[in-house]
């Protein structure tokens, strides 16, 4: 007979680093086994006796949970579960609960970081500096990329919950004026302009809101042109909000003031992506890196050990299905 608290997560290196805590999570359980990553070709095998896995990234499809009818509970290390068959485990009657708000700290500053990157041409000097231009210089000071101020600037954000909130919060602290947007397929609402009326009025924009059917490319050519001359764009959301080709125009023909993101349509990016041809000016390129911070991470592990637990007290908690 299998253990009957026998657990495995599917790809642990995505989240634990070495440097992570586990202990929470392995409490909650008589048996948990660690695999670093998980080939589609595996998931169904090594599900065999568990009655709960943990999965960060990997496909936990129909036919997966099928050949697995002693399976119970699924814990997701991230807010999304689109890695998940919703229907096929409601179906089955398995319990799906998620992690949330763990990178809020995390996110938001690096968003923040992104900006000021931009504002300050901080990529472009460090890059100066290392090529010799500084070394080469006639005065003290090497000045050839325009700086500019964030303070008295107005910021636009797509997304005003709590990751927002707390952008907003720190750009506020920068003197920024903050103004909210209305997401597409969401009910209107006062205190959020339509994107016609916001994205002009705007010096910067960033985003913070979930990627689906009426989101998708809600950032294209259109809206880009009709951002202020010198705007800057951050995106530490999802990268199918935003047309990646006409972003990559809109810093080409330098309507735009810089743009950062930190995450592509497809990642990792090994088909390529229109965002990482060489000659785009002002463009800074993080690798989904945000959300990584070490605190982050282990409120991951925490909140999964809190959904366990819970899970098996009877009152399951951030239960998705």
């Amino acid at each position: 007979m299998p253990s009957p608290r026998r657990a495995v997560f599917l790809d642990h290196q995505s989240l634990d680093l070495g440097d992570l805590d586990l202990s929470p999570l392995h409490d909650q359980f008589d048996e948990l086994q660690l695999f670093a990553s998980t080939r589609p070709e595996q998931v169904a095998e090594r599900l065999q006796g568990a009655v709960a896995v943990v999965s960060n990234k990997v496909m936990l499809d129909a036919e997966a949970l099928a050949a697995n009818p002693q399976l119970k509970l699924i814990l997701v290390a991230a807010t999304g579960t689109n890695n998940v068959d919703l229907a096929a485990a409601r179906a089955q009657g398995i319990t799906v609960c998620n992690c949330q708000g763990y990178g809020t700290p995390s996110v938001a500053q690096h968003t923040i970081a992104l900006l000021l990157a931009l504002a300050t041409r901080l990529c472009d000097y460090n890059r100066a500096v290392a090529d010799g231009q500084w070394a080469k210089a006639s005065q003290f000071c090497l000045l050839d990329y325009p700086i500019v101020e964030l303070e008295g600037k107005t910021l636009g954000l797509l997304g005003h919950g709590e990751l927002g909130g707390a952008v907003a919060r720190l750009a506020e602290a920068f003197g920024m004026r903050v103004l909210s947007g209305q997401i597409p397929g969401r009910p209107a609402r006062d205190d959020r302009l339509p994107l016609d009326e916001l994205l002009p009025q705007v010096d910067a924009l960033t985003l913070h809101c979930p990627l689906n059917e009426h989101t998708r490319h809600m950032i294209g050519a259109r809206e880009l042109a009709s951002l202020r001359p010198g705007a800057l764009v951050v995106n530490t959301a999802r990268g199918g909000l935003i047309d990646e080709q006409a972003l990559a125009d809109a810093l080409r023909n330098g309507h735009l003031g810089g743009a950062a993101t930190d995450v592509l349509s497809v990642e990792p990016p090994v088909g390529g992506n229109p965002l990482l041809a060489q000659d785009i000016p002002g463009l800074v390129i993080t690798p989904h890196s945000a959300w990584g911070a070490v605190e982050s991470r282990q409120r991951i592990v925490g909140q999964l050990s809190e959904n366990a637990q819970a899970f098996f007290a009877g009152q399951p908690r951030r239960v998705v299905c």
